[in-house]
């Protein structure tokens, strides 16, 4: 298994747009789906958005899902989704190794909702460390409880 990083292009949002609608990773994330205009929206905004950091991930060719970086409150925040036909193969794990050679801020902060092992040890084998607890308010006004975690070094 080869696991690539690379750009985003407008060829991959109908695959993103689809892996964003699986109702068990929105209700892993604790974030629901956008509708077609929405999504694209969003990512006609980020795309252009040059503090924002993207890239797709790429398994043996096929697009299984992406990583951003962004600025909250300015602090440097790290994301991911992965399709969930990728989940369990360690290949989150290698994308965000990857993408922490890209995106070189330190700290970086990744939150995730608190049901959500598998996202938190992603995130904790790549080096990051619980440094707090937080809730949130998703698109769909839910309140979600996170762990924040933070990466130094």
């Amino acid at each position: 298994m080869t696991v690539i990083l690379r750009n985003i292009t407008t060829s991959d949002l109908p695959i993103l747009f689809e892996q964003q609608r699986d109702p068990e990773s929105n209700t892993m994330a604790a974030f629901p789906a956008r509708d077609r205009e929405a999504f694209d929206a969003h990512w006609v905004k980020i795309m252009a958005n040059e503090a924002i950091i993207l890239r797709a991930i790429e398994v043996d060719d096929q697009m299984a899902g992406h990583l951003v970086s962004f600025l909250m409150e300015e602090e440097r925040q790290v994301g991911y989704w992965l399709g969930k036909e990728f989940w369990g193969r360690g290949i989150a794990t290698e994308a965000l190794r990857q993408f922490l050679s890209v995106v070189r801020t330190r700290p970086l902060f990744g939150r995730v909702a608190k049901h959500n092992a598998g996202s938190r040890r992603v995130l904790e084998k790549c080096g990051f460390k619980v440094v707090g607890e937080e809730k949130f308010m998703n698109i769909g006004n839910e309140e979600v409880d996170e762990f924040v975690l933070r990466l130094d070094t």
